[in-house]
Order: structure tokens, then C-alpha cells, then sequence
């Protein structure tokens, strides 16, 4: 496509097509716009990420006329950050790595703050398919202007992981985990807007799912730290290590089988993708206390040991296991 093209194209497929919104950039300018945009969608919702350089963004109540969404949105920015004006000409901005909500047909304006432009990530659900308590809460959906995270602070990191999962999710997946995902994203920005209780059930699975995401990838993070326990991510979480447990207990894995997956699925990565780092440097580098309970975990759950995995995968593909059998009554410390 001709760099002359790249915006109109831009304006009428992505922003107007999509998300019917109106565009503007001066015509001196778009010789040098560029923009990416990916959409999945998980059932009836859509997860979109997109950058692009800087141009204004409308959505009139003529638009909204002509594309009704009917949608709740939850936006990530990233980069410099955005501005917004609501319809109530409320000014807001966001900053890196922070979160606001909105309902998708209500009149906005939008703009990056600097020349760096447009870098987020939208999830937008269909108010339909939202789970609430009572009827009446969906309607009042529809009086959702947008508008930042502002108090329940806990909540972001919660989002932040569970959109992570979200970004990571396998197109061939299991769907009804991935729709699990959208609802305990909704709801959990649905609580800090005030439409979802926080003490209500609802909530609280929300919350437990959230903290189970953020908990998988605190392990993850600090796999190789000698002072991995569930006391030390219990502390990370801001949560007592009973209520840690109850978490894991009500997933697939116990914290220790996580643990011990997470070590296996590092040095398997590191016995491929690194043929000249040695088998003792892996294994303390997934976290293991010691070569020797290195192999004897990592031979329970592959069926040979780490050297001749690595000889396999050199020479060819290897039978992996992977799930709650590669951790079945292991724990490594």
C-alpha cells in the first residue's frame, strides 16, 4: 500500500470499520503513519492491541448511531500515555501500564500525548453476555463513561496479569478457560467502578482468579530465588499463605506441583535453546537446590534424564510432558 494510502485505509477499515469512531490526521502527516493492530476474539468478545502514530480520535453521537456497540471496554495504555475527554468534558490522562474502563457508546475524544502515539490494549465485551447479579445492574452499564482506575488500587496488578494471560492465550486453546478470562477481567472492572460489589460472590471468585493469575506469574518471575515459598508469595500478594493454598486448591495444580512444572518447563526451554550452558548451570537456574534433585525430579516427570533430552531434541523431536502429570507427586525443593 502507497504511504499515502496507509491512513485513509486506517480511518475507514480500523477506525471506522471497527470501532466506528472518526479519525483525523493532518494530510502532511500521513505520508509517514504507520500503525499495527491485531484483534482475536474469545466467544462473543474482541481483544484487541494496537500501535500506531499519533492522530485524533472521535466518537461522535453520530457515530455511535451509525455503529452501535453496545460494549463495555477496558483499555491498558502503554508508551507515553493517552488523553480523554468524556461526555461530560471530563479531561483524564493515562499513564504507562494503566487501566480505564467505559461503555462504547458514549461520545469521547482521544489523542496520545505526545508524538510517540497510540500503544494498547482493548478488551470489549458485549453488555449482553456480561454475568450480573440483577438485571437492573447491566443497564446501568450504559452510564459508564470512560474514566482511569482510581481507588481500588489493588485491583490493576490483578488486571494486569489476567490481560497478560489474555495476550498469551493459545488460539487453539480451551475456550471455556478463555472465557473464563474475559468474565474475571470484567468483573474485575466492574468492581472498581462500583456496578459489582466487592464483598459479593461474584467478587470474590473474581478476585481469587486474579490473584491465582498474579500468583502463577510471581512463581514464574522468581523461579530461580532460593526463598520461593509460599510465604514469600503469599507476602508479594498482600495475602495470609492459608488463603494462598485455598487458591491453588481450587485449580488444577498445588502450589508445590506449580512450582515444580514451572522448573521443568524452564530447563527443558533452557536444554534446547541453550546447547552450551551446562546441565548443573540449568538446573540451578530453574530454581533446583541441586543437581542431583534436579535429575531425579526432571527424570520422574520426562522418562530420561536431562542429558539425553537435550541429545533428543538436537537429533529430533521428543515426546514432552506437560500438565498436572509432569509435576504428579514431585516437589522439588
Amino acid at each position: 500500500m502507497a504511504p499515502k494510502d496507509r491512513f485513509d485505509y486506517w480511518r475507514e477499515v480500523r477506525a471506522k470499520g471497527l470501532f466506528g469512531a472518526t479519525t483525523e490526521l493532518e494530510r502532511e502527516k500521513r505520508q509517514q503513519f504507520f500503525g499495527e493492530f491485531a484483534l482475536r476474539k474469545f466467544g462473543s468478545a474482541g481483544f484487541i492491541e494496537l500501535r500506531a502514530s499519533s492522530y485524533q480520535v472521535e466518537r461522535s453521537a453520530t457515530d455511535i448511531a451509525n455503529t452501535p456497540s453496545d460494549s463495555l471496554c477496558i483499555y491498558q495504555q502503554f508508551g507515553s500515555g493517552g488523553w480523554f475527554r468524556a461526555k461530560d468534558g471530563d479531561d483524564f490522562t493515562i499513564a504507562n501500564g494503566n487501566f480505564a474502563t467505559g461503555y462504547s457508546d458514549l461520545p469521547y475524544r482521544t489523542v496520545p500525548v505526545d508524538a510517540a502515539g497510540f500503544d494498547l490494549r482493548i478488551l470489549k465485551v458485549p453488555v449482553a453476555e456480561i454475568a450480573l447479579p440483577r438485571t437492573g445492574l447491566r443497564t446501568g452499564l450504559h452510564d459508564l463513561a470512560p474514566k482511569p482506575f482510581g481507588d481500588l488500587a489493588f485491583l490493576a496488578p490483578l488486571l494486569e496479569s489476567c490481560f497478560s494471560d489474555l495476550t498469551e492465550a493459545d488460539n487453539d486453546g480451551d475456550p471455556a478457560a478463555a472465557k473464563a478470562l474475559v468474565q474475571t477481567l470484567t468483573q474485575l472492572a466492574l468492581i472498581e467502578r462500583g456496578i459489582v460489589r466487592p464483598g459479593s460472590r461474584i467478587a470474590q471468585y473474581a478476585v481469587r482468579a486474579g490473584r491465582l493469575s498474579l500468583a502463577r506469574r510471581l512463581i514464574a518471575r522468581h523461579l530461580a530465588q532460593p526463598q520461593l515459598s509460599p510465604a514469600f508469595v503469599a507476602t508479594l500478594l498482600g495475602i495470609s499463605v492459608r488463603h494462598l493454598h485455598v487458591l491453588f486448591e481450587e485449580a488444577s495444580m498445588s502450589f508445590s506441583h506449580t512450582v515444580t512444572a514451572l522448573r521443568i518447563e524452564r530447563s527443558r526451554r533452557l536444554l534446547r535453546e541453550a546447547p552450551t550452558m551446562k546441565v548443573a548451570a540449568i538446573a540451578f537456574a530453574s530454581g533446583f537446590d541441586s543437581l542431583a534433585t534436579f535429575y531425579r525430579v526432571f527424570r520422574a516427570a520426562q522418562g530420561i534424564t536431562p542429558a539425553d533430552f537435550r541429545d533428543a531434541t538436537i537429533k529430533g523431536p521428543v515426546r514432552l510432558v506437560t500438565g498436572p502429570a509432569a509435576s504428579d507427586h514431585l516437589t522439588a525443593k
